[in-house]
């Protein structure tokens, strides 16, 4: 009973961080892309507002969710797998983090309606790689969990 409502939660929070970051990688960063720096930043700012902690708390539960997993599970290869899966999960959450809420804090900190500074570095490149990168990561994430169920 335990086990199974545990890969409820684990697979459910694994597909929906896997789910919003594809989404985010398919729609959101394109069309940021696409606009002017000062309608990024009043995206950027608009769209990050209900994040944190929704996004957080989700990815890091998955993870705990997934690692409980990786110690009642029955079978060897579906604890690896589970174990694997909340490694990935965390170094999602590593990379969202160290990596993309830095460049996330710049941008907040930004007037939408005042100029950019002239030091300004846009951040849209090197937040897309970061982001592409976690993305893949939950994608990977899902699909051992997935496998990790069905072994």
């Amino acid at each position: 009973m335990l086990e199974n409502a545990l890969v409820v939660v684990g697979l459910t929070g694994s597909g929906i961080t896997a789910g919003v970051l594809l989404a985010v990688a398919i729609s959101v960063v394109p069309a940021m892309a696409a606009v002017s720096p000062l309608m990024y930043v009043r995206f950027h700012q608009l769209l990050g507002r209900n994040w944190d902690p929704t996004m957080p708390a989700i990815v890091l539960t998955s993870a705990l969710t997934c690692v409980a997993l990786a110690v009642v599970a029955g079978g060897n290869g579906s604890r690896v797998l589970f174990g694997c899966a909340a490694a990935l999960l965390v170094a999602v959450s590593g990379v969202s983090h160290l990596l993309n809420v830095p460049l996330n804090r710049q941008v907040k900190g930004l007037d939408p309606d005042a100029p950019l500074p002239a030091d300004w570095r846009d951040p849209r490149a090197e937040w897309r790689r970061w982001h592409l990168l976690r993305t893949g990561l939950a994608i990977a994430a899902l699909l051992l969990n997935a496998l990790a169920v069905v072994a």
